[in-house]
């Protein structure tokens, strides 16, 4: 009898533990400034800084998705992975050692909220074959790339833009590109490209 309880209660501590951890490692971008639908993000680079400002009136799933993924540090010592010239800059996916990110679950495809990928823009990236497998990975526009635009499919969901530092995103897509070794991947920047940290700007007070 004794020994069912000390095993009951062994279980149950343990339990309690995972779902406490399962809390901790849960999305939070939706208590990040709430009241504030247009939240901005400093994006710091081993090429220099740019700052975001996402659109939560838009995409509330997906900058809070965004916003979650910032305040957890996932993005903080990841490389931008992928470069391609005239076209877009996309990171979020790997660390510096090449190693994924950790996602949280997949979101909600919101390409038809109006926004559209235009140059300066930031969207998701997801699978080709599946509308809704959102994660991490982000892309910057360097282009008006109506493609990427919904139409009779879904698109990228856009959910802000880059409203200073456009000229650092654009020095970053002109890089030299080659196979990456460890991710295999054809347009990877030759000389690695780190994004130092993300911090979140200060909500500014309304005049």
């Amino acid at each position: 009898m004794f020994k069912n309880y000390v095993f009951i209660a062994t279980t149950f501590i343990f339990t309690a533990f995972l779902s406490l951890h399962s809390v901790a490692a849960s999305p939070k971008g939706q208590y990040v400034q709430p009241s504030n639908l247009f939240p901005k993000v400093r994006v710091e680079t081993s090429m220099g800084n740019f700052i975001l400002q996402l659109d939560r009136m838009k995409a509330r799933i997906t900058v809070d998705n965004f916003l979650s993924y910032v305040i957890s540090t996932d993005y903080d010592k990841t490389i931008i992975h992928r470069v391609e010239i005239d076209y877009l800059v996309q990171a979020g996916g790997y660390k510096n050692d090449y190693t994924e990110i950790t996602p949280f679950k997949p979101i909600f495809n919101e390409s038809g909220n109006g926004l559209k990928n235009r140059i300066g823009s930031i969207a998701m990236a997801k699978a080709l074959s599946d509308a809704h497998s959102a994660t991490s990975q982000f892309f910057i526009n360097l282009n008006n790339n109506t493609n990427l635009n919904p139409g009779h499919s879904w698109g990228y969901a856009v959910f802000g833009e880059v409203v200073e530092g456009l000229e650092i995103v654009e020095a970053i897509g002109e890089v030299e590109v080659g196979v990456s070794p460890e991710l295999g991947y054809p347009t990877v920047p030759k000389n690695k490209i780190t994004i130092i940290r993300m911090v979140i700007l200060d909500e500014e007070p309304e005049p």
